[in-house]
């Protein structure tokens, strides 16, 4: 792992939703709700009343206006805790390259630095360019990030993605043991956890 520059995204303008609304924008929306917890029976795309009982609660989980309306504010916010199908794919793509002989606690772990890093203002607030950027992961920089993850580290994304952060807000990792880096030794160490020592 190396240490993250400051990213700016320029803002995209989101599909603006409503009950009624029917498009892959309203599945996107029903996907992402449930990779976070939100009970969503069906991925149909259509924006019914369960789907807006669901975006209500949301909104008010996350002290967003509670109208059921999905406009700029409630996607970034969403965006910035969920994960979409395409995005869950790179996340235990690198949970698995990185982690795959670590205990379960370690891959989740390594899949929490992912998310704080998105919500952390001091990286690019998506997981593509959180991943990508340039010696981020030493997975991505060797070739292992093109191996297929297994189901344990979708379960392991999955979990880092409902909130279980046992890196206590992370935004670093590194095995002490082929670590090179004189600069990672310098963050503040959280937790060990298997063969990582998690840092801010």
């Amino acid at each position: 792992m190396s240490m993250g520059t400051m990213h700016t995204d320029q803002v995209q303008a989101s599909a603006l939703l409503t009950k009624g609304s029917s498009s892959g924008d309203v599945w996107d929306l029903q996907f992402r709700l449930r990779t976070i917890g939100y009970d969503q029976h069906v991925l149909d795309g259509q924006f019914g009343s369960q789907t807006l009982a669901t975006v209500r609660q949301f909104q008010k989980d996350y002290g967003l206006t509670s109208d059921g309306v999905v406009g700029d504010q409630t996607w970034n916010t969403l965006k910035n805790y969920s994960l979409n199908q395409a995005e869950l794919d790179i996340m235990a793509k690198v949970i698995y390259s990185e982690a795959r002989g670590e205990p379960y606690e370690g891959q989740v772990a390594v899949g929490a630095v992912i998310m704080n890093r998105i919500q952390s203002g001091q990286f690019p607030n998506n997981i593509h360019d959180v991943v990508f950027q340039p010696g981020a992961f030493t997975a991505v920089d060797d070739g292992q990030y093109t191996l297929t993850p297994d189901s344990t580290a979708y379960l392991a994304a999955q979990d880092a993605l409902r909130g279980w952060d046992p890196t206590n807000q992370s935004l670093y990792y590194f095995n002490p043991r082929t670590a090179t880096s004189k600069w990672i030794w310098s963050r503040p160490q959280t937790v060990t956890i298997g063969n990582h020592i998690f840092a801010k």
